[in-house]
């Protein structure tokens, strides 16, 4: 209970960056993929609050499933056309897998979402161990650059590179853990 808690708070914590980033930025210079992109961290940043969440969220896993498809098939057309999205196309995939193979029998949390209290594992649990490698791999590499690119006094920075990179970290690192936790 208290690891939940933790994540929770974490995860909790990762809203304030996204919803500054969508209040202080210039969309019209930086282009409106940048602004689909940082509503979609916010987005999955809340659904990750919820999962984490040992009480679940006020919004019923059907509506997140309903939230995390259109997400998904949003940035999946996005995907096709300019070729960028797709990290945002499979982390709004790998959480509509989640609330949708979490199964639904037998659990004290009725229709909200929680994995917290979670008692058996997800349908299908290869494709898990498979996003879960990917969601690792991505936060690690995201990681590096992100150590790498970091500007010396005076340089100028692409604004919100640095908190997008934390965003992106964090996710990552929780999604692989969720998914692990929830596949074996």
């Amino acid at each position: 209970m208290a690891v939940d808690w933790a994540l929770t708070a974490v995860f909790a914590a990762l809203v304030l960056p996204c919803v500054l980033r969508l209040v202080r930025l210039d969309y019209v210079r930086l282009g409106h993929g940048v602004r689909h992109g940082d509503l979609a961290e916010l987005l999955l940043v809340v659904a990750m609050v919820a999962m984490f969440s040992p009480v679940g969220g006020p919004i019923p896993a059907a509506g997140w499933q309903a939230v995390l498809a259109l997400t998904t098939g949003w940035f999946a057309v996005a995907w096709w056309r300019r070729r960028d999205c797709a990290h945002h196309a499979l982390s709004a995939a790998a959480m509509f897998y989640m609330v949708t193979a979490m199964p639904h029998h037998g659990v004290d949390h009725g229709p909200w979402l929680t994995m917290a209290t979670m008692d058996a594992r997800l349908a299908l649990p290869l494709l898990a161990v498979a996003a879960a490698g990917y969601f690792v791999a991505d936060a690690a590499r995201t990681g590096v650059l992100a150590v790498r690119a970091a500007p010396g006094p005076g340089a100028a920075v692409h604004a919100g590179q640095g908190s997008r990179a934390v965003c992106r970290v964090v996710m990552g690192a929780g999604m692989g853990y969720m998914l692990l936790a929830a596949a074996v």
